[in-house]
């Protein structure tokens, strides 16, 4: 369906990673779990527990009705919702018990370099820019500052530009906010927020790609170095091709369909990788679905998270699809210990 990008690419020079840092000393916040204990009982020897695709269109917590946004809805969009609730029940069983949350967001760019959330406590109001209608959400979340920092000093051991967001007025975005509240509406575990670097729009798609391949590897090695039990999400659509009109009622899903047929196929091709264990595939064709299917890959996140997970050849799940403004979007689930992993059969699709 795709050339593939394989041989345009010349990969970047891995340095050698920096020095682990060495636990931090207990957490103090009250509403989440502390996790300087389990790194200091682990010595090291951190662990990615899952790596999803958490698409955060603001309309999914639109039609949620959460307390901390104001907007009201009737619902809509529930084939994406009742994927999030099959992947909130998947993390929810035993032994898969998690420290915090990494997420990679598109609608955090940054021009130079990647940037990591450096601040331990946000709490502020953060406005759809583009839907004020739909999200007004008052921002409370804790931040895993030590873990942050030892990402963001293995990235830029790998040679990557980087730098810690150290500023406490700064917003969070709805991509962080919508994809953290709909895995763990309880906002009981601290994040660690990362940009998305302009690399793919300002330089190209293959430098983008190389960009992502070494930060992905950088988080993995700081996950495992700092003792977290760790869950990743890229938080972006496939296809994202959207509508520009809006409706009087947003969530009149008579309205609400796939922008065109040819996102709908790349849409069905990136899932059936994902599905297949192809994700070295996924990544070399990630070039062709950003510029075929105006894909929010662009932003890197999904990159990123299949580095991260080392280009995972196991099967992922897919607990839910639908489409949101014409959006392809897809909740998907890598559990790379084999004895929690569940897939569910499929037949052609």
């Amino acid at each position: 369906m795709a050339k593939t990008m394989k041989q345009m690419r010349k990969p970047v020079k891995i340095n050698p990673p920096t020095k682990p840092r060495s636990p931090r000393n207990a957490r103090k916040a009250k509403s989440v779990t502390s996790v300087s204990s389990v790194a200091r009982r682990s010595g090291g020897g951190g662990r990615i527990v899952a790596g999803c695709l958490a698409p955060h269109p603001p309309h999914l917590v639109y039609a949620d009705n959460p307390p901390q946004n104001e907007p009201r809805s009737e619902g809509g969009w529930e084939p994406v919702r009742w994927g999030y609730e099959r992947l909130r029940a998947s993390l929810a069983r035993a032994t898969r018990e998690y420290d915090a949350i990494i997420v990679h967001s598109p609608h955090w760019r940054t021009q130079v370099g990647h940037h990591f959330l450096g601040v331990p406590k946000f709490r502020n109001l953060s406005v759809d820019p583009i839907f004020p209608n739909l999200f007004r959400f008052k921002c409370d979340l804790d931040v895993d500052v030590e873990l942050a920092q030892a990402i963001e000093e293995r990235a830029r051991g790998k040679g990557l530009v980087t730098k810690m967001m150290r500023n406490p007025d700064y917003r969070i975005d709805y991509g962080t906010i919508a994809a953290c509240h709909m895995v763990n509406p309880a906002w009981d575990k601290p994040i660690v927020g990362i940009s998305s670097n302009g690399s793919y729009k300002y330089y190209s798609n293959d430098v983008g790609q190389e960009q992502q391949r070494a930060l992905g590897a950088a988080t993995r090695e700081a996950i495992e170095a700092t003792g977290r039990r760790a869950l990743l999400l890229a938080s972006n659509s496939i296809s994202h091709r959207h509508f520009t009109r809006e409706g009087k009622l947003p969530e009149d899903m008579s309205q609400e369909r796939i922008y065109h047929h040819g996102q709908h196929l790349w849409d069905m091709h990136a899932i059936r990788l994902m599905r297949d264990g192809r994700a070295e595939q996924l990544f070399d064709e990630m070039p062709d679905l950003i510029d075929d299917a105006t894909s929010e890959a662009d932003a890197g996140c999904l990159s990123w998270l299949l580095s991260a997970l080392a280009f995972p050849t196991y099967p992922a799940e897919l607990h839910g699809y639908g489409t949101v403004i014409g959006t392809g979007n897809a909740v998907v689930e890598w559990d790379p210990d084999p004895r929690t992993r569940q897939v569910t059969p499929r037949g052609r699709t």
